[in-house]
């Protein structure tokens, strides 16, 4: 007698749109009804393979309600990844988290406001004016509370689906985490210099490869002008456990910078694909040199970067961890994506999984 093997689905929303299965077994189609699985009630599926003599020993799979623009995400709103199984295993239980919907992951009644508080805000450290841009939670003016807040760099490339390098869709993400509470808070968006970017994102330290930039000046923009403006103007929690920072690459090594030279000020640090080539001993000053620092510190980069980034970012965070097991107050992870590139697709993906580890309940 032929083996059969089942497969049971559980659907964490309840949804009108039928389910199907697609794979390597029938070509990827993604609404064939000879697949559509039998609906148990409104969170539960299942389906039969009566015979799986003719099926690849492995099978590849992945649920769709009805077509590629309407397939299953993580639970983090991300394109779930291809499932797999042994065809003699019988029988199988799956869990699908969200699913998308004429091809989108985030319902717009969550999108955040987005408030460009000044085009020219003065930058008196630098001489000279930034646009800054508040994302405010979606419904921020109905009601009073306070929030956290998380100041990210590279502004232009974090909200603007037409940014020339990409963009984070920042926007979108955000409204995916608050239509799920999973993290709420206040972004705060600084542009960067354009053709000055480096100058500015660079430690002022000899010893950087770049020389010594105006890393110093701008990080104290950030913490002595900007934050106590936000405080003022915004309904936040201003308290260091309440405050983050964060970038990517060069944006990222100038928030660990700003994060040495105020400890005080932040605990909260969103670290992707850092530029440490350019300050290589920065991560063991900022271990050595902030001993007031203390927080939650997200690290995240991709294998297909650069030859030495993902070792650097091992290293720290080893040293990161010692200091804790040492007493420090400090609490890392490293997120890695071996196939990952140096891009803001790749920030997006990873920005509601470090968005929950540094604010989420």
């Amino acid at each position: 007698m032929s083996q059969s093997l089942t497969i049971q689905l559980f659907t964490d929303q309840a949804d009108d749109r039928p389910v199907y299965i697609a794979g390597n077994f029938n070509d990827w189609s993604p609404a064939l009804d000879r697949y559509k699985l039998k609906k148990n009630n409104d969170f539960e599926y299942e389906f039969v393979f009566e015979l799986v003599d003719d099926l690849p020993d492995v099978i590849e799979y992945k649920f769709t309600r009805g077509g590629w623009s309407d397939a299953e995400l993580d639970h983090f709103g991300n394109e779930a990844s291809e499932r797999m199984i042994s065809k003699y295993a019988v029988r199988t239980k799956d869990r699908v988290p969200h699913w998308k919907r004429n091809n989108c992951y985030y319902s717009d009644a969550y999108r955040p406001l987005i408030n460009i508080f000044d085009e020219n805000f003065e930058i008196p450290q630098l001489i000279k004016t930034r646009r800054i841009t508040a994302l405010l939670p979606y419904d921020y003016f109905n009601s009073d509370k306070h929030y956290p807040v998380l100041y990210l760099q590279d502004g232009q490339n974090l909200f603007d689906d037409h940014a020339p390098f990409g963009s984070w869709g920042l926007d979108k993400r955000l409204a995916f985490l608050s239509e799920h509470n999973m993290a709420e808070f206040i972004v705060i968006a600084i542009d960067h210099a354009e053709d000055q970017r480096i100058a500015e994102f660079t430690p002022s330290i000899p010893t950087s490869r770049l020389g010594a930039g105006e890393g110093e000046s701008y990080a104290r923009f950030l913490t002595e002008t900007l934050k106590p403006y936000v405080d003022t103007h915004f309904r936040t929690k201003p308290e260091r456990e309440y405050t983050g920072i964060g970038g990517s690459s060069m944006g990222g090594l100038i928030s660990i910078y700003a994060a040495k030279l105020f400890p005080e000020t932040y605990s909260r640090l969103l670290l992707f694909s850092p530029s440490f080539w350019v300050t290589p001993g920065l991560p063991d000053r900022f271990i050595d040199e902030a001993k007031t620092f203390e927080g939650r510190i997200y690290i995240y980069g991709g294998g297909d970067e650069s030859k030495f980034l993902l070792g650097r970012l091992e290293t720290f965070h080893t040293r990161l961890e010692a200091a804790r097991l040492s007493g420090r107050n400090i609490t890392s992870t490293l997120s890695v994506n071996l196939k990952g590139k140096h891009s803001e697709v790749e920030w997006s993906r990873e920005f509601p999984m470090a968005a929950v580890w540094l604010f989420g309940d």
